[in-house]
């Protein structure tokens, strides 16, 4: 390369420029004064420096014309001086040494003296003697010295880059890191070298160390792959300083990087293991919150996504919720999903069963192995013949493709010795590989999920158990009532918690009369509607001794005593269609509400007793007519009781509600239920409207 094809900066560095460039005087030689003397052939001076002059301390009017020797060198040592001086102007032969030199005030001066011999056009011989400070020069040269060994052997890698940022000197440890010869870094451009995006926030930063004389130490931490190790991943910490010379000129920039790999590998493993304590943490919170096997499927995949994975998917064996079918034990395994979830929109969503959808997998699919071994499966890099065993079928495989899916993991969903199901894990668009970190944490998760599952499955197995026994007991209207239509409702608690109680009945009396009659049984499950179902037989036995409201529930009161812990409250009405009355007695339970055709809704005012066990305290029979068109709303408190609202304000609610009758008792059901009934409440909900309508002995003798 000639000259012209360098940078000036480099030819300011090497020492050279191109003849059109202007040249800029010489730190280093203005550092090191250099004195120049010149001498004729007899030892006489005849030109004098200004450096001279201030190295040896004579002004050029003082030294000019004197020999040499004599004004400068001390007796002792005359004589080897002038027989030196001899030898260099008799031989040619250059000398250079360290020498005392005499100056003006009388002082010794160590100088570092070069001697040569000169020749004139004239065939004339002179003596240039050349001189610097020696403890100045020794200095410099320690400098030099312990600056090029401190780069050469530092394991820092050490760039120079000139004020165009092409590379002037590049010592051996950036030589490897770089992988790239140090000779080609030479003259080219930083960016020629590091390419990659990535370092345009290097060379910015470059730039503006060089405008502002700023440095940045340790700013900068980059992260990829050179030649020199492209398997791996590597991590450099850079700092930047400018670079200027005892004059002030910015001759370029210094880079220095240090291989911080570890150090970045030990951050990244320790952030790394904050997440997944976050993540166990965080699925301890979310994952079990209900006792419903779709929600806490559903909790599961969200706490794994996005921050753990790209999509899953939780799918138990459908023997498990459907216990009348069997376990498969070869061939295809069928597995209802349960959730699925993805972290953006992808085919590998669509590859995945949506949840209720029962899908049959073969014998060789990792789901089937996952289930059957009870083992996890890792799959860190998921290739072609992967994917097919991952999916379901070959369509599922192809989508799983085109998503990219390059890591798997499915986890089984094991509680209490059984296996439920298996968690299935993916990424596509995270580049990182699922580890065996990463299968421990998905385990724990797993485990957690399949107790709550598991908890799920048995309480919901338990419940409609419950609730199929409840219903059973529940009463069918009587077809014909005598001056009377009636509708009713029964809903049981949301389906995390366990059924309660609660009941009502119609019961058709002697005389034409009519019972009505809502109870609630204090506590849930089978065991509260096996008491529900006692006193429900009991009620209907005693009503047909035709025996008034308060009589019956002494005589429940008296039964409910002997089924300790349990109490209930009841209400308890008669109604008289040849009288139009009603007669109620009430057991602690929530007053009736009365609507008077053309009047407000109101509650009655009754004598509330105890609930039914709690005591044997005598109950009162309040009489109040019932004209056509009346109508009687009887119900338990989970229609009007919440968490969040006092009672009298739903009871208000209750009554604004009822405040349209012209409604038909079958509508007056369903908007009640809709407008009081919270789809997240734990209570049952009974539910008795009663409408007085005309009605005649002549009916009563058709009737007969």
């Amino acid at each position: 390369m000639s000259d012209a094809e360098w940078p000036p900066a480099y030819l300011e560095w090497t020492g050279t420029r191109r003849e059109d460039e202007p040249s800029q005087p010489s730190g280093l030689m203005d550092l090191l004064a250099v004195a120049a003397v010149l001498l004729d052939a007899e030892g006489r001076i005849v030109l004098w420096s200004p450096q001279a002059e201030a190295l040896y301390g004579y002004t050029a009017k003082e030294a000019l014309g004197q020999y040499a020797a004599r004004l400068l060198v001390h007796d002792e040592h005359l004589e080897w001086v002038i027989k030196k001086f001899a030898e260099v102007m008799e031989t040619g032969q250059s000398w250079g040494g360290t020498f005392p030199i005499r100056c003006k005030d009388g002082s010794t001066r160590p100088v570092e003296l070069r001697n040569m011999r000169l020749l004139d056009d004239h065939g004339e011989f002179y003596a240039l003697g050349l001189g610097t400070d020696s403890p100045t020069l020794h200095t410099l040269e320690r400098d030099v010295a312990l600056s090029t060994r401190l780069i050469s052997q530092s394991p820092i890698g050490i760039a120079i880059l000139d004020t165009d940022l092409r590379y002037v000197a590049v010592n051996a440890a950036l030589e490897r890191m770089h992988g790239i010869p140090a000779k080609e870094h030479l003259g080219r451009h930083y960016r020629e070298i590091m390419e990659e995006t990535k370092f345009e926030v290097p060379e910015a930063a470059m730039r503006q160390v060089l405008h502002t004389g700023i440095p940045l130490v340790d700013q900068s931490t980059l992260v990829g792959r050179t030649p020199a190790d492209p398997e791996h991943i590597h991590a450099w910490s850079i700092s930047l300083y400018r670079l200027e010379d005892t004059q002030g000129h910015v001759l370029g920039v210094a880079d220095l990087v240090v291989d911080v790999t570890d150090r970045y590998q030990a951050a990244t493993a320790a952030t790394e293991t904050r997440r997944r304590l976050a993540l166990i943490a965080d699925g301890s919170v979310r994952i079990g919150t209900t006792l419903d096997v779709e929600q806490t499927a559903q909790e599961l995949a969200d706490v794994t996504v996005p921050e753990f994975a790209d999509v899953v998917a939780v799918d138990v064996l459908d023997s498990v919720i459907d216990e009348h079918r069997p376990a498969t034990t070869g061939g295809p395994t069928l597995f209802r999903a349960l959730a699925v979830k993805a972290a953006y929109s992808t085919d590998a969503l669509q590859a995945a069963d949506p949840p209720g959808r029962i899908a049959s997998y073969d014998a060789d699919r990792l789901a089937t192995r996952c289930v059957r071994t009870g083992r996890p499966i890792l799959v860190p890099h998921a290739d072609g013949n992967d994917l097919t065993r991952i999916a379901r079928d070959d369509q599922a495989a192809t989508l799983l493709a085109r998503a990219g899916v390059h890591s798997y993991m499915a986890v089984p969903l094991t509680a209490r010795g059984t296996i439920l199901g298996f968690y299935g894990l993916t990424r596509a668009r995270d580049p990182r590989p699922f580890d065996e970190d990463d299968l421990a944490i998905a385990t724990e998760l797993a485990s957690r999920a399949a107790v709550c599952i598991d908890n799920a499955r048995t309480h919901q197995s338990v419940r409609n158990a419950a609730e199929t026994l409840q219903r059973s007991l529940l009463p069918k209207h009587p077809p014909d009532l005598p001056g009377l239509r009636v509708a009713s409702r029964y809903l049981p608690a949301q389906a995390a918690y366990e059924i309660g109680g609660d009941w009502y009945d119609v019961l058709p009396l002697d005389g034409d009369k009519t019972a009505l009659v809502v109870g609630d049984v204090m506590g849930s499950g089978i065991d509260a509607a096996a008491t529900m179902g006692r006193l429900r037989t009991a009620t209907a036995a005693f009503a047909g001794l035709d025996l008034g409201p308060a009589r019956v529930l002494e005589q429940l009161n008296a039964i409910t005593s002997g089924l300790d812990p349990y109490i209930a409250t009841c209400l308890y009405a008669a109604y008289d269609p040849h009288n139009a009355t009603c007669q109620i007695a009430n057991a602690g339970h929530l007053p009736p509400v009365l609507v008077h055709s053309g009047s407000h809704p109101r509650l009655l005012d009754l004598p509330t007793g105890t609930p039914l066990g709690a005591g044997n305290l005598p109950f009162d029979t309040t009489t109040l007519p019932l004209a056509p068109g009346d109508q009687l709303v009887l119900y338990t408190d989970g229609l009007v009781e919440t968490r969040h609202h006092s009672i009298d304000e739903r009871l208000d609610t209750l009554l604004h509600l009822l405040d349209s009758p012209d409604h038909s008792l079958e509508a007056t059901c369903d908007r009640l239920l809709h407008d009081l009934r919270q789809p997240d409440e734990r209570d049952d909900v009974a539910l008795l409207i009663a409408r007085a309508h005309p009605w005649t002995p002549d009916q009563q003798r058709r009737r007969s």
